[in-house]
């Protein structure tokens, strides 16, 4: 094993601890918006839900990713 290969273990080792903290955090303090922030339109529940904390529907989000 070479140091490469030594750095991406750790990599994603670190990946999923910080995935696995994510997940363990409670709703309660990553409340989601039930409007868009940008466009005031509804965010569906199944986004909010798989998505804590979220604050813009899809299109937004995907259209401030892409500036």
């Amino acid at each position: 094993m070479d140091k490469a290969d030594i750095a991406n273990d750790y990599i994603e080792w670190r990946l999923e601890q910080a995935m696995k903290a994510r997940q363990q955090c409670a709703p309660s303090s990553l409340s989601s918006r039930a409007v868009c922030k940008q466009c005031d339109e509804p965010i569906p529940a199944a986004r909010r839900e798989a998505l804590p904390g979220v604050q813009f529907c899809v299109e937004c989000q995907t259209a401030m990713e892409g500036r």
